[in-house]
């Protein structure tokens, strides 16, 4: 007994190693990505307060909020990833399985598309954009809930259905948006299905870090009961798990979180799906370790790639979503292939 206990305690203090390891990796990264770019900027500048006005500008007006809407879009990706992997105990579900990330771009695609030429001008703004993705990914929640009869009609297997039937009909209907656009439509579609943090400004990113924080903390207290659920929902209903009050809390969540990041960066892909068994891998797989640590890393991963993004091909910008598509699809390929290999 006193062996177990004592293997129980080291796996937690790993737990406890790697997560503060993350946080300081988080710290670095983003202190690189607020000085790094087509226009350098000395960060012993910055500690000694002898920056210029034009770096000053740079730094807070242009960086600052992309470097930190980039943390929080990663962790927010990560943790509905982790989120939904332990709620459909599915190894390779992400945020985009149930259609809330497909949503979000088909409500963008109709404002870039048809908003631009049927809306006046003077009505035009930085957040119609976002206002358009949440919309959709609010759509895409209540059709989910309407056909699911509150989140619980036969199961999960039944919500995975409907998401996949959802992201087929957003498919057709942003193709057919695609299909009707200008040029200059087209190339704004394009850009913003690739993901990019260029267009976030403090006004845009204020509204959406109070939203995602209070979300983030909200699905933490979760944890718990996503462990017990593994057992199966018969089997959870009897531990004295609320089933159907952790899917509507872990849908809604992980819906609103992927819809605001989706709204203001563009689609971005692999992050929830990756991110999570990375996590797994390093440190083991109780939720009361795995939701931060998908959260930090996720937001590591996110601040990382936006870096390269805009170092790579200076002074251009790589859509971010292929950087994380680069990084993700071959992991992707080497999780299916050991799922493969431990089935036989």
């Amino acid at each position: 007994m006193n062996s177990f206990r004592g293997s129980i305690s080291n796996v937690y203090s790993n737990q406890y190693i790697i997560l503060f390891t993350l946080a300081g990796f988080l710290t670095i990264s983003a202190m690189v990505a607020l000085v790094l770019g087509s226009y350098k900027i000395s960060l012993s500048e910055v500690i000694f307060g002898e920056i210029s006005e034009l770096s000053e500008t740079v730094l807070f007006q242009i960086r600052a909020p992309r470097v930190i809407f980039s943390m929080f879009a990663g962790a927010s990706l990560a943790l509905s990833g982790a989120c939904l992997q332990g709620l459909f105990r599915n190894p390779l579900a992400d945020p985009g399985l149930i259609g809330v990330s497909a949503g979000a771009a088909l409500g963008a695609a109709s404002i870039i598309v048809i908003g631009s030429s049927s809306t006046p001008s003077f009505l035009l703004s930085p957040y119609m954009v976002p206002m358009g993705a949440i919309l959709g990914s609010s759509g895409v929640i209540f059709l989910l809930y309407t056909l699911t009869k509150g989140f619980e009609s036969q199961g999960i297997s039944y919500m995975l259905l409907a998401g996949i039937a959802i992201n087929a009909l957003v498919g057709v209907c942003i193709g057919i948006l695609t299909y009707i656009s200008n040029d200059a439509e087209l190339r704004g579609l394009t850009f913003w299905t690739m993901g990019s943090f260029g267009g976030v400004t403090w006004p845009l990113v204020l509204p959406a870090i109070i939203v995602i924080s209070i979300n983030l903390f909200w699905i933490f207290k979760f944890s718990r009961s996503l462990d017990i659920l593994q057992l199966g929902e018969s089997e959870a209903y009897r531990l004295g798990v609320d089933v159907k009050k952790l899917k509507f809390a872990i849908i809604i969540s992980s819906a609103m979180i992927v819809g605001i990041s989706v709204s203001l960066s563009g689609m971005i892909g692999f992050v929830g799906l990756v991110i999570p068994h990375l996590v797994r891998m390093m440190g083991g797989v109780n939720n009361n370790y795995v939701l931060p640590a998908s959260a930090i890393l996720g937001a590591s991963l996110m601040v990382v790639s936006d870096l390269v993004s805009r170092v790579v091909i200076q002074p251009a910008e790589l859509p971010i979503g292929l950087i994380t598509s680069a990084l993700g699809s071959p992991f992707f390929l080497w999780l299916i292939l050991k799922i493969k290999k431990y089935e036989h």
